[in-house]
């Protein structure tokens, strides 16, 4: 027998742990988004990501940890609500195409029932999101502004992108941007100044 008759050995399987690690994050978002944190288990995601079910220990240390990881992930594109940006942030909250926000929501609308789930998900919009636009907006009670500014963009996200609000996806939707506007506005503008009247 010569060196040529001798198999070929097998190919090493090189790890990329940062890759494997973003696939992993890739599927459970998938499978957090479609399932919910209640729903959704380790092996399904393991078996989703193609990798091992040990891996999602090893860097996530719990099925906790790589939700937090997913709803940071979720929650990164915010839109900025300041007085400057009002009829922009309406706009793009009534009009937007934006596949990313509409799965947020899903994750949390079918997450939000377990506790731990809904706490992981409020300490990620609070001392994310919510305290940037808090540190962005000008005069007295930014924080508690900012928590109003959130929660009418999910509520409009929420009617228009889930829910399908006939009026907020028919032909008119343009006429309403500067009703929302002026919402933005009445919570976004130093409550000093007073309202900005309407175009």
């Amino acid at each position: 027998m010569n060196e040529d008759d001798l198999p070929s050995p097998a190919p090493v399987r090189r790890r990329d742990a940062a890759a494997t690690r973003a696939s992993i994050l890739l599927a459970a978002r998938e499978v957090f988004t479609r399932l919910g944190y209640d729903g959704a288990g380790v092996r399904e995601i393991a078996r989703a990501a193609d990798v091992d079910t040990r891996l999602i220990g090893r860097y996530f240390g719990s099925k906790e940890g790589l939700f937090a990881e997913v709803v940071d992930l979720a929650y990164q594109k915010s839109l900025m609500m300041t007085p400057d940006v009002t009829d922009e942030a309406a706009r793009a909250l009534l009009t937007g195409e934006d596949e990313a926000a509409s799965d947020g929501l899903l994750l949390t609308l079918r997450s939000a029932s377990n506790a731990r789930a809904a706490a992981i998900m409020r300490a990620s919009i609070e001392g994310d999101y919510q305290r940037k636009l808090a540190d962005a907006l000008p005069g007295a009670d930014a924080d508690a502004r900012a928590a109003l500014l959130v929660s009418i963009c999910s509520g409009v996200l929420l009617s228009r992108m889930l829910l399908g609000n006939t009026l907020m996806n028919g032909p008119d939707v343009e006429q309403l941007v500067p009703y929302l506007r002026a919402a933005l506005d009445a919570v976004a503008r130093d409550p000093a100044e007073g309202v900005r009247p309407p175009d």
